[in-house]
């Protein structure tokens, strides 16, 4: 799974410029492009290397319309459907909409990445990955939805280029939430140290590069925007939610193995070059369980 090194600000300006003006305003950017767009500095020397640009259409009423608009006025201007992979080709009235191919879009003069679209659950009891059917002039596609997408995309940053940008703690919290126990599957063909990689192990990675990346008092201010964030996207269980917050990231570091693999992710992802080991990743998990989840969890009782 081949990934590239990319500018954030200068791709997600190539991104926003590429989607109709009157669109800009229901897309939000997360990934790892949006961490760096927020913690990395804005020069050449500090790339994020990544294969997809996720951008969210929020809010969940518009994702379908606004996808076809969107897409539409892509592919018209030279973007192309990334057809590699087990679901490359586009689906028809008659596919599930559980197999349906997600929509990506390679942009005009090839860069290596790709852009992906995605939404926020249609409920806030949404258990597991949905999709949306889109139908379009090249046949029917799914925008998936993850259960805590709607919390990634809580109270995102207006860019210079008028689409959004998440939040960095907020992605971390739904991050943190969608991994509340480090489960077993792993990210079909990322291999590190000749072993297949834990989906849990990457995402609470990320989790605590970006709590490395940040200032360290900052971490005083996650758990009130955590539990706002929480309280607007379910109401009726935030409590139970920020109880378990830190669970994913306290498995991680009672298991050396599921560290280690984290803290590879982080060392070739967003904190390359910066001289971080399994101690100083661990360190900042304990720093993120005390001035943050501790907070939040006591704001829960």
């Amino acid at each position: 799974m081949s990934t590239v090194l990319v500018s954030p600000k200068k791709v997600i300006g190539q991104v926003a410029q590429s989607i109709p003006q009157r669109c800009r305003g229901n897309i939000v950017i997360v990934g790892s492009l949006a961490v760096g767009y927020h913690l990395l500095p804005d020069d050449d020397r500090h790339p994020v290397r990544t294969k997809d640009i996720d951008c969210v259409l929020s809010p969940r009423i518009v994702a379908v319309s606004r996808s076809q608009e969107i897409v539409q006025e892509l592919i018209d201007a030279g973007w192309t459907h990334r057809s590699e992979g087990e679901f490359g080709n586009p689906g028809t009235t008659l596919t599930p909409t559980h197999l349906l191919p997600a929509i990506r879009l390679y942009p005009p003069d090839p860069q290596g990445w790709w852009l992906e679209f995605l939404t926020e659950p249609e409920l806030h009891m949404q258990g597991g990955r949905n999709f949306q059917r889109v139908t379009l002039s090249s046949g029917d596609f799914g925008i998936p939805s993850f259960p805590y997408t709607s919390l990634a995309v809580f109270k995102p940053v207006p860019s210079d280029y008028g689409v959004y940008i998440a939040r960095p703690e907020m992605m971390a919290l739904a991050n943190m939430l969608e991994h509340q126990t480090i489960r077993p599957d792993a990210i079909k063909g990322l291999y590190l140290t000749n072993r297949e990689v834990k989906r849990s192990n990457k995402d609470l990675g990320r989790a605590l590069a970006i709590a490395w990346l940040s200032e360290e008092e900052s971490l005083d201010n996650w758990p009130p925007i955590w539990r706002e964030g929480l309280e607007s996207c379910f109401p009726d269980r935030w409590r139970a939610l920020a109880a378990v917050a830190g669970n994913g990231i306290r498995a991680l570091i009672e298991n050396r193995e599921d560290m280690q693999q984290a803290t590879d992710t982080c060392t070739t992802g967003l904190l390359s070059g910066r001289n971080v080991d399994l101690t100083n990743l661990e360190a900042t998990a304990e720093r993120v369980l005390i001035f943050a989840v501790g907070p939040l969890e006591k704001m829960a009782t």
